[in-house]
């Protein structure tokens, strides 16, 4: 078994795709309009609209409801990340260096999901 994806739902895909560009420097697949990917490496960051799930997923799922998980990036520079986030995104936490040496900063994307963009201590 390995991870394939995590799928973020959405009312607002064009907002979250631009986000998710801005942030990832990522260019998305986007087979559909209710529909993108984000392919990093082995895993990807799948974005797709509410409708979708109503309409194959049986509503298992509810658009930026999530408050119990974290989307991770490893960076090399924190606080270059932070220069280039889109306008009007809500930083959570300012750059922290963390007990174990990780820099983190906690932002939400636009519809609330966390996001940790964290760097490793060099050395």
């Amino acid at each position: 078994m390995h991870l394939a994806s995590i799928r973020l739902v959405t009312n607002q895909i064009d907002r979250l795709v631009v986000f998710y560009t801005v942030l990832t420097g990522v260019t998305p697949n986007q087979p559909a309009p209710v529909f993108a990917e984000f392919r990093f490496g082995a895993v990807a960051l799948a974005i797709s609209d509410e409708s979708v799930i109503k309409q194959f997923n049986a509503g298992a799922v509810v658009a930026g409801a999530n408050r119990c998980a974290l989307i991770e990036f490893e960076v090399d520079d924190v606080e270059a990340v932070l220069m280039r986030l889109p306008e009007r995104t809500k930083v959570v936490m300012q750059p922290t260096t963390m007990p174990w040496g990780n820099r983190s900063l906690l932002i939400h994307d636009p519809d609330g999901n966390v996001i940790n963009v964290f760097s490793r201590p060099q050395g």
